[in-house]
């Protein structure tokens, strides 16, 4: 995982670079995690912090809530982005945190989200809905 200052995001791959490379129409092409839920997690494990690129996420976004996009559309930089379902953890999350990191992240793992309109996303664009 890579901290970057900006980032394509692409109709057929989703971000480009992911090694995912989701394809055109995947309810799964973007993550999104909320940075306020990682204190949340990390306090779970007994840390003071964790750094974002454990959690395998794609894009970390704070000030909003990001259920609250459940079933809308929304924007971040030029890239519009239709909500798909909640990024639940997976068994890797043990792995990556150690013993309950799996049930550490339960209820705080972000959202998935499908590429409607590509564009570029920068560091601190704002999320925003937008009706269609």
């Amino acid at each position: 995982m890579t901290g970057l200052e900006e980032v394509q995001i692409n109709l057929e791959t989703g971000l480009e670079g992911d090694r995912f490379k989701g394809r055109t129409g995947n309810p799964r092409q973007v993550t999104l995690i909320q940075q306020e839920h990682l204190a949340v997690i990390a306090g779970c494990l007994g840390r003071d912090r964790l750094e974002p690129s454990l959690l395998r996420r794609n894009i970390v976004v704070s000030g909003i809530n990001l259920l609250a996009l459940k079933d809308k559309y929304f924007r971040i930089g030029d890239a519009l982005l239709e909500f798909t379902g909640l990024c639940h953890p997976c068994s890797k999350m043990e792995r990556q945190l150690g013993e309950g990191g799996y049930n550490a992240m339960r209820g705080h793992g972000g959202i998935t989200a499908r590429v409607c309109e590509a564009g570029p996303v920068r560091r601190l664009d704002p999320v925003f809905y937008v009706q269609v």
